[in-house]
């Protein structure tokens, strides 16, 4: 059933077919492309090296530390969003930078992240009061996280931190009620995120918006985070006008111009394979249930929502054979979507979904004690490496001693 697909997601095959490169392994198991990893890497790194600025990988779309040697060359360190990431960015990408932003610190992990952490962020002045002498004392540098209020996403309120009520970002009327002198003075820089799976022009629309709030404030920063959500590495994003804009800022305020992308440094550089185990009738609608779940394995397919690309399928009504794809677990809504196939699936076919780097290892669970798919590294030469074999033993060591 697999046809020759060289659409970005599945490029890193080189024209060989899942069937061929994956049969062996056992599924579910999430594949992580080493090459597509590196070929993100070095776009990532011209756009530094043509601009001045300083790209991070946040942690939370990929924290695959076994593959950070791949991309670790081409980056200025890692983003994290609390304790545990700051551990795992300062051991895995050692004599790298380590910038954390959390939307509120825990007092009795503070001191310990002190120990990882080069750069810290706040969310707001009253956390910036109560723990910025301490980090500012520690060595640490200082930025607070800023709400532009410009919303630029349609389609993805969860993941607009610029929505009416967020409470992502200190907002022009709270800075000017909550943050004096003494806690301005701390600060070294701004941060803001506010986009998604964007293009160049929704960070100019947003850079217009930062000034025209924080203009005045933006020439006594040593540093300026445009945050994550640049789709960078994606075929068509407008490189130019990024770096057009990384370049005016920065000549502007005088500032280093940090990003923070997750997705741009792992995408299309994953692969999830599962197998068919049965196929539903229902009217006529016809189902496979995979040994893959949405709800567990690719979570964001429900959470986003969206569709993941499939290899050698087409859109549900694009090709003869449709099929509505789910998992085997008790939830109804757990529906990877509907796609179309040239002939008919079977019990036991092995199919392959792309761009699962992101959002999938670091955001899996074990709903229903639907055991965690095998984790594997394809190498350079196409050889498969087992990172990670998950057991009965893990799924229970969660709920108890």
């Amino acid at each position: 059933m697999f046809n020759k697909d060289t659409r970005p997601p599945f490029s890193g095959l080189k024209g060989r077919s899942p069937k061929e490169l994956f049969h062996t392994l056992p599924t579910p198991c999430y594949i992580l492309d080493e090459s597509a990893l590196q070929k993100n890497g070095q776009i990532l790194a011209k756009v530094a090296q043509r601009t001045g600025c300083k790209i991070l990988l946040a942690q939370k779309a990929f924290s695959n530390y076994n593959l950070y040697p791949s991309l670790s060359p081409y980056l200025a360190g890692t983003e994290a969003s609390g304790l545990y990431e700051a551990r795992l960015g300062a051991e895995e990408m050692p004599g790298k930078e380590v910038h954390v932003f959390c939307g509120a610190y825990r007092e009795d992990e503070f001191s310990e992240l002190l120990c990882y952490a080069d750069h810290i962020v706040f969310n707001s002045p009253r956390q910036l009061e109560r723990f910025g002498w301490l980090a500012k004392n520690a060595g640490k540098s200082i930025g607070l996280r800023i709400n532009p209020e410009c919303s630029t996403q349609e389609g993805h309120d969860i993941y607009d931190p610029c929505a009416p009520g967020s409470r992502l970002g200190t907002t022009r009327a709270q800075w000017d009620g909550q943050m004096t002198p003494r806690l301005v003075e701390m600060l070294d820089g701004i941060h803001f995120h506010t986009l998604c799976e964007q293009d160049a022009d929704a960070l100019e629309l947003t850079l217009k918006a930062v000034e025209n709030l924080f203009g005045d404030i933006l020439p006594r920063m040593k540093w300026l985070n445009l945050g994550g959500g640049h789709h960078i590495t994606r075929p068509g994003y407008d490189v130019p006008k990024l770096e057009q804009c990384i370049c005016a800022t920065k000549e502007k305020w005088g500032v280093q111009i940090y990003l923070e992308p997750g997705e741009a440094c792992a995408l299309n550089a994953g692969y999830l394979a599962t197998r068919v185990l049965d196929i539903v009738q229902n009217g006529q609608t016809r189902i496979a249930v995979l040994d893959a779940s949405a709800a567990c394995h690719m979570p964001d397919v429900i959470e986003m929502p969206y569709q993941p690309p499939l290899y050698g399928a087409g859109a549900a009504n694009e090709l003869p054979y449709p099929f509505h794809l789910g998992g085997p677990t008790c939830l109804s809504g757990d529906i990877i979507g509907e796609y179309s196939f040239r002939v008919p699936l079977q019990e036991g076919d092995l199919l392959l979904f792309g761009d699962m780097a992101i959002y999938t290892t670091c955001k899996n669970n074990t709903f229903n004690g639907m055991p965690l798919p095998s984790i594997f590294a394809m190498r350079a030469d196409n050889d498969l490496q087992c990172l990670k074999k998950f057991e009965y033993s893990d799924f229970k060591s969660r709920l108890g001693g």
